[in-house]
C-alpha cells in the first residue's frame, strides 16, 4: 500500500467533505462549502488544501493557511484529519510534514493545530514537537426530542429580525461580527477590518442560513446575533453568537439564539451543534441552559518553526 500527498483538486471536494464529516461529525461540511472556501479565501491567507491518497483512494485531508488578519505575523494553521479506518498507515504523518513545509515557504514561524482530545491524537502531535495549549468543546443538542426553553418576549426597545432582513446592506452585521470576534477567547488575536473578505468568506458562504440567523436590533442597529449554518439536510450549527459591548448583560445573546433554535426546529432540523472555548463560561452556561451537551473536546497544539 502506497500513500502519497498532493494538492487538492476540485474533483476531490466530495471525498474531502466526507472525511471531514467522519473525523468531525459535529462540524458541517459539504462539497460545495469546501469548494467555496478554496475559491474565496483571502489572498494573504495562503489557504491551501492537501489530500492523502492510498492506492488512488482519498484517506486524509489537511487544511493549511496563514492568519492574515492578526497583528502578529507568521502565524500558521494546519488541521489534519484521516479517515477513521485508515489511521496508523502513515497518511497523517505525511500530511503534517508536507503542510509544515508549505507553511514554511510562506513565512510561517508559529503553527497552530486543533487535535481531538484522545490519547493517540495527543501523542501524535507531541511526537512532532507540538505543545498543548487551550481546549474547546463541541456541543450537541437533540432538536427533535429535547424540549427547548420557551420563547420570551423581547424587551420593548428590542426587535428580533433575521439575517435575511440585512440582505441589501449587511455591513451592520459585519461590524457586530468583527467587534464580538475580538472578545472571543483564543491564542490568536484578530483585527478583522476587511468587509469585502467577510462578504466572500462569511456572508455568502453556502452553509450560512440568512433565514435562521437571528439578530436582536436596538435603535435600528444590530446589538446581538446568533449566526446559523445548515448542511441542506437535518443538521444545524451555530457558528457565532455574540453581543455588542454596549448592550451586554441584558440577555440579548440568549434571546437571539433562542429565536434561531426555535425557528430551526420549526423548519424540520433535528440535530444542532455548536462549539465553545473551554474558558468561555458565559456561553457554555447559555448552551447548557438550552440543553446542549458536550460531545467532544479538542486541544489546540502549538509549534515554533525554526
Amino acid at each position: 500500500m502506497t500513500v502519497i500527498v498532493r494538492d487538492f483538486r476540485a474533483e476531490d471536494a466530495g471525498g474531502f467533505a466526507h472525511i471531514r464529516r467522519l473525523a468531525l461529525p459535529f462540524m458541517l461540511a459539504t462539497p460545495e462549502s469546501v469548494l467555496h472556501d478554496v475559491a474565496h479565501a483571502h489572498r494573504d491567507a495562503h489557504h491551501r488544501l492537501l489530500v492523502a491518497e492510498e492506492d488512488g483512494e482519498l484517506v486524509g485531508t489537511a487544511q493549511t493557511g496563514i492568519v492574515y488578519d492578526s497583528p502578529q505575523p507568521g502565524q500558521g494553521c494546519l488541521n489534519v484529519y484521516v479517515h477513521p479506518e485508515r489511521r496508523g498507515r502513515g497518511a497523517g504523518a505525511l500530511l503534517v510534514r508536507t503542510a509544515e513545509e508549505r507553511l514554511a515557504e510562506v513565512s510561517a514561524t508559529k503553527l497552530f493545530a486543533w487535535v481531538l482530545d484522545e490519547p493517540a491524537n495527543r501523542a501524535f502531535a507531541e511526537r512532532r514537537g507540538y505543545r498543548p495549549s487551550r481546549s474547546a468543546h463541541f456541543l450537541r443538542l437533540d432538536l427533535a426530542n429535547s424540549p427547548l426553553p420557551p420563547r420570551r418576549e423581547p424587551p420593548a426597545d428590542v426587535e428580533l429580525r433575521t439575517g435575511a432582513d440585512f440582505t441589501d446592506d449587511p455591513r451592520p452585521l459585519f461590524a457586530l461580527d468583527a467587534e464580538t470576534l475580538q472578545d472571543e477567547p483564543g491564542d490568536i488575536t484578530h483585527e478583522f477590518t476587511d468587509y469585502e473578505a467577510w462578504l466572500k468568506e462569511t456572508w455568502h458562504h453556502p452553509l450560512l442560513s440568512h433565514e435562521l440567523t437571528s439578530v436582536a436590533v436596538v435603535d435600528g442597529r444590530p446589538a446581538a446575533f446568533s449566526a446559523a449554518r445548515t448542511d441542506g439536510g437535518i443538521r444545524y450549527g451555530t457558528v457565532m453568537t455574540g453581543t455588542a459591548r454596549a448592550h451586554r448583560g441584558r440577555g440579548l445573546a440568549k434571546l437571539a439564539k433562542s429565536d434561531s433554535l426555535h425557528r430551526a426546529r420549526a423548519a424540520g432540523l433535528t440535530e444542532a451543534f455548536t462549539g465553545n472555548d473551554s474558558g468561555n463560561e458565559p456561553m457554555l452556561a447559555i448552551n447548557k441552559w438550552f440543553g446542549y451537551e458536550i460531545c467532544a473536546t479538542e486541544v489546540q497544539y502549538v509549534r515554533e518553526l525554526g
